[in-house]
C-alpha cells in the first residue's frame, strides 16, 4: 500500500496504479494537507509514503517519527514517463526493504536508511 504525497507526478501514480499497487494520493484525496498529516495518514494507514519533499527526512531523523516507510524522490530534470518507470522499478525490486525505512531515490541510485539504527 502506497500513499503519493500531492507533490508527485500523475504519472508515477498512474503507472503504479497500473502495476495493481493500491495507490492512494494525496492530490486526490485532500490537497493542501499539512506535512505532518500526510505522514500520520501514512503511518495510520501502513503505507509507504512517495514523496519529493525533503522535510521529510526533519520528521524522520531529526525528530524520530515513526513512519511506515518514506521513499524521497530526488528526480527533477527528469521526464515525467522516466520518473513514473524509475519508481516502479524501485518499488518492484525493493518494497519489503522500504517499509518502515528511508530511502532516497536519484537516477541510477538508491539508499535506504532505517531511521532508529
Amino acid at each position: 500500500m502506497l500513499l503519493a504525497d500531492e507533490n508527485i507526478d500523475s504519472a508515477i501514480v498512474h503507472r503504479l496504479r497500473s502495476d495493481n499497487h493500491d495507490v492512494t494520493w494525496i492530490a486526490e484525496l485532500e490537497p493542501g494537507i499539512s506535512d505532518d498529516r500526510v505522514l500520520k495518514l501514512a503511518d495510520e494507514q501502513s503505507r509507504l509514503l512517495i514523496t519529493a519533499d525533503t522535510d521529510f527526512g526533519e520528521f524522520v531523523f531529526r525528530q524520530g517519527r515513526t513512519n511506515a516507510g518514506v521513499l524521497l524522490l530526488r528526480l527533477a530534470g527528469l521526464s515525467p514517463d522516466r520518473k513514473a518507470s524509475i519508481v516502479s522499478d524501485v518499488i518492484r525490486k525493493h518494497l519489503t526493504e522500504l517499509k518502515g525505512a528511508f530511502a532516497v531515490v536519484a537516477p541510477g541510485q538508491l539508499r535506504i536508511r532505517t531511521p532508529w539504527v
